[in-house]
């Protein structure tokens, strides 16, 4: 690849525990990559010297075999703590998204619900306490593609200049237990944001309501459910999902850092559990396990060709994949992820679902004050020069 970075549009996706993010990377073919490991702990020590990065773990994966782990950078703020295990646990935030839409069309399969099915029969409490307007309208299918027109409750008041402010709620309140249908509550007062079905308009509230039909549909809570249907049977053995306060990050792992109103670093490490909104972006994974989610969905693994269809093919108006030139290696990569105060992680993946790279970095700023550039970490794992 030309020494060009790619970065992935942080700026634009601002602050939301379940914002994803989608961009063309470029690196090499499967045949580039290295037998063993090694270059991805070098791609991990340039990652570490990103203006704003604490510290950064990730994995990388040709055909689900390891070609190595690597982490660089420190456990918590000003070099303190070692460095992040490897192998250690870290939110996936967003990456949540499609666990849960993935389960919500299993259940489809099984004839538990039908992605017309409209959210009020299924959800009957959002009429009854005016959570959601137009719910007698509204699909499972418009909530899993971000047609709803239901807005955002985590979006705060965008800043002047167009950009995401601050999220709604005190990032720094990590004790109170909110039940997902408080959160539901929360975009109530909020302008929709189209009619149901009208156009694409990302929202985590989608995502929390779809929680909340697999617990009424299956009498099971949301995590029962998916480790029925994912971390159990792909053998995501160091996965789960946080419910509420006071659930957390198990073993040791890399702690991210928010600015308060005075300016003073804050560790949230501790970020509520409860605000990552369950089926928006509470589960908690490694480099393997979500990378082993991933490539099964990605080679149809999971759901029949129509029913993932629902989820990969894309609207006219969301937003479009970016990169830059081909690389020099040849071969395109996606990339899905999340962010929220103290961390960014993302999955990058071949479209043949051969080859991932899972990296978590924790901050010491905003997510939307830092630029990570990965193309050249992608090279190096992927392409290295001979």
């Amino acid at each position: 690849m030309p020494n060009e970075n790619v970065r992935p549009p942080l700026r634009r996706a601002g602050l939301a525990a379940g914002v994803a993010l989608l961009l063309m990377a470029q690196a090499g073919p499967a045949t580039a990559a290295p037998a063993r490991g090694g270059n991805v702990q070098q791609a991990m020590e340039q990652l570490a010297r990103i203006p704003g990065v604490v510290g950064v773990v990730g994995g990388a994966y040709v055909d689900g075999r390891s070609i190595g782990l690597g982490s660089a950078g420190s456990r918590l703020l000003d070099g303190r703590g070692g460095r992040i295990p490897p192998d250690a646990r870290f939110r996936i935030w967003s990456q949540t998204k499609q666990m849960v839409a993935t389960v919500v069309l299993r259940l489809v399969e099984e004839g538990k619900l039908g992605v017309d099915d409209k959210l009020a029969d299924l959800l009957p409490e959002v009429v009854e306490k005016d959570l959601v307007t137009r719910a007698d309208e509204i699909t499972v299918r418009q909530l899993l593609r971000h047609t709803s027109g239901i807005p955002d409750w985590y979006a705060g008041k965008p800043n002047p200049d167009g950009s995401e402010g601050e999220p709604s709620f005190d990032v720094f309140d990590f004790s109170t237990h909110y039940r997902p249908q408080d959160l539901v509550a929360w975009s109530r007062a909020r302008p929709r944001t189209g009619e149901p079905g009208e156009k694409w308009s990302y929202s985590n509230t989608n995502h929390t309501l779809l929680g909340l039909i697999i617990e009424r549909v299956t009498g099971h809570d949301l995590a029962t459910e998916l480790d029925t249907h994912l971390f159990g049977p792909l053998k995501m053995t160091k996965t789960y999902l946080m419910v509420k306060p006071p659930d957390g990050v198990k073993g040791p792992h890399g702690h991210g850092y928010y600015p308060d109103a005075g300016g003073r670093l804050r560790d949230v490490d501790r970020f509520n559990a409860s605000l990552a909104g369950a089926g928006a972006g509470g589960v908690v994974s490694t480099a393997h396990d979500v990378s082993a989610f991933n490539r099964a969905f990605t080679q149809g693994k999971l759901l029949p060709p129509e029913l993932q269809r629902i989820l990969t093919d894309r609207l006219s108006d969301a937003p479009r994949p970016r990169g830059s030139d081909r690389s020099r290696c040849g071969d395109d990569f996606s990339i899905t992820g999340g962010l929220a105060p103290g961390s960014v992680a993302m999955t990058f993946y071949s479209a043949d679902g051969r080859r991932q790279l899972a990296v978590s970095f924790t901050l010491s700023v905003k997510p939307s004050a830092v630029e990570l550039d990965m193309g050249k970490a992608l090279e190096t794992i992927f392409c290295p020069s001979p």
